[in-house]
């Protein structure tokens, strides 16, 4: 590791690794802080599709974390610029909280079929209505396809299982718009004049965080917090540059060993 290049910029994964749902990871507050101390660009990259944008600030501002809304880059937002650009009308299977994200674009006569986690909606007539769509031509977009995720009661159904319910029902193959993809990563690293192998991933998913990240040419971090279950770094390769107990030991290692 030591002929990289200085580190320059940090992505940070939110739930599970700053918080479960409305509780913080013990102690990621003040890491945060000391995080920023140090000449890193730092961004906030999530998954989540229970929530907009602007309520995921609010939980995050609640839990009195310092973070603005411009270094937040979330799987919402990138499946709407795909949206945007494919100029096609969407059936938004996605948490009502989510649909704040989409305002103005246009779901008349939905030309495409849109997934997210969206427990209210995943249902025979709507999972059937989107099929039918499919089998007529409509892409299908992946906000994620992550297995499963925590909550405060246990592990919980991510969307990934109705994605490829879909996909095997219809005989295509959606595309992905968070992470693990490369393209995510680089859209979230946009702006801030650094490269892939200029940055760190810090997450509790080692395949969508980690895995993701390092096939994007950065390093990734695993934290045991979230929705991290024993000999998880075990399920990817290359495995995880570094695995550590929870956001504070990440932030630990990069000050001391990484600038």
């Amino acid at each position: 590791m030591a002929a990289r290049r200085v580190l320059k910029a940090v992505l940070v994964d939110l739930s599970g690794t700053l918080h479960i749902e409305d509780s913080a990871v013990p102690g990621s507050q003040e890491a945060l802080k000391r995080l920023r101390n140090a000449p890193v660009a730092i961004r906030f990259v999530t998954n989540t599709t229970k929530e907009s944008k602007r309520d995921l600030l609010e939980r995050l501002k609640t839990l009195e974390f310092d973070i603005a809304e411009d270094e937040i880059f979330t799987s919402l937002t990138a499946a709407r610029n795909l949206l945007e650009q494919k100029q096609v009308r969407p059936l938004l299977l996605v948490d009502d909280n989510a649909l704040q994200d989409f305002r103005g674009i246009p779901t008349n006569d939905p030309s495409a079929v849109v997934v997210g986690l969206a427990p209210e909606h995943f249902n025979y007539q709507m999972m059937n209505k989107a099929f039918r769509l499919i089998l007529d031509g409509a892409p299908l977009i992946a906000i994620h396809k992550a297995r499963y995720y925590k909550r405060k009661d246990g592990l919980a159904l991510g969307p990934g299982p109705f994605v490829t319910g879909l996909e095997y029902a219809t005989d295509t193959k959606a595309t992905v718009v968070g992470k693990p993809e490369t393209t995510f990563f680089l859209e979230a690293l946009s702006g801030t004049g650094c490269k892939p192998e200029e940055t760190v991933m810090i997450g509790d998913d080692c395949r969508d965080d980690v895995g993701g990240a390092q096939n994007a040419g950065m390093l990734g971090i695993l934290v045991k917090t979230g929705k991290y279950r024993a000999a998880d770094e075990d399920k990817i390769n290359p495995a995880p540059y570094l695995t550590c107990e929870s956001f504070p030991q990440a932030v630990d290692h990069i000050l001391q060993h990484l600038l």
